[in-house]
């Protein structure tokens, strides 16, 4: 804390976790959100066919995290949508994606250095959501360490854990996609931030929650944008959990699996030999027809 001191830190840290979020960043958050979904196989024949399915999907893609964090609380699911100015903005970055002529919109967010800058944005206001839903549960059940981290998780990541239901929307059906069974590094990290929150929000972590904000902000901001940047879907965690998984649970190392992944590669002499087969057919055919 010495160190955070003589950097002044501590007071940006304060500014920055008091800064408001509507409308630049959620603007980010809707916009990545829903470039996000136009991404998806079928979406923009949906969007042709029912503009009304398409617009839920967007909806659910920029709040189904309140959604499923308000049921889990007992609140109505509809509660967020009190909010018309958010609302009013989600349905104009939807319309602009999805409908704007020549796609002028969609081409400008889709634009890398554009779309890495949304990116680092959408970032400070998961970690937002994640640390006011730990906070929300905190108030609800003072003692309920699980459910600060089950909301915050759920605050940050219920997108991806209700896209099963959004696929739906759009008629589509694979349960391959779950994201418990498929976790990919957002629900992971906000899975991770919702422990730290709840460990800071119960006094266990020796710092402040506008320190923390703003540590896991740039942690979650500097990993998404270069992860976006080279178009990786990876997880910086990939390592420590395959050997932590190897010692807890005895799963699979990750170069186990990727020999695995590898091993058919050297398989593809069985077409050769059949072509080669045939092609000596064929010129046994041809000297018989010669004799």
């Amino acid at each position: 804390m010495e160190v955070l001191s003589v950097l002044n830190l501590g007071e940006f840290a304060q500014i920055f976790s008091k800064m408001g979020m509507f409308p630049v960043f959620d603007l980010a958050y809707y916009i990545v959100s829903i470039l996000y979904l136009k991404y998806e196989p079928g979406s923009v024949e949906v969007s042709r066919r029912s503009p009304v399915a398409s617009w839920l999907c967007a909806m659910l893609y920029c709040f189904g995290s309140y959604i499923l964090a308000d049921i889990m609380l007992g609140s109505s699911p509809i509660d967020y949508f009190q909010h018309n100015s958010h609302i009013l903005l989600a349905s104009a970055v939807w319309y602009l994606i999805f409908y704007c002529p020549l796609n002028l919109f969609y081409k400008c967010v889709a634009f890398l250095p554009v779309k890495l800058v949304l990116v680092a944005l959408k970032e400070v206001v998961r970690t937002r959501k994640i640390a006011a839903g730990v906070h929300h549960a905190h108030h609800a059940y003072h003692h309920g360490f699980f459910i600060m981290v089950i909301v915050g998780y759920v605050k940050g990541s219920g997108v991806a854990l209700i896209s099963n239901f959004e696929q739906l929307l759009r008629g589509v059906w694979r349960p391959d996609t779950n994201e418990i069974l498929n976790m990919s590094f957002p629900t992971k990290a906000s899975l991770y931030g919702a422990i730290l929150f709840t460990l800071q929000e119960a006094h266990w972590l020796p710092v402040s929650k506008s320190t923390l904000i703003l540590i896991f902000t740039l942690f979650m901001a500097t990993c998404k944008v270069v992860m976006t940047a080279r178009h990786s879907h990876g997880s910086p965690f990939a390592l420590i959990e395959s050997w932590v998984c190897h010692l807890l649970f005895g799963s699979p190392l990750g170069g186990s699996e990727e020999d695995h992944h590898h091993a058919p590669a050297a398989v593809p002499s069985s077409p050769l030999k059949t072509k080669e087969e045939l092609s000596e057919g064929a010129r046994k055919r041809k000297a018989k027809k010669a004799e």
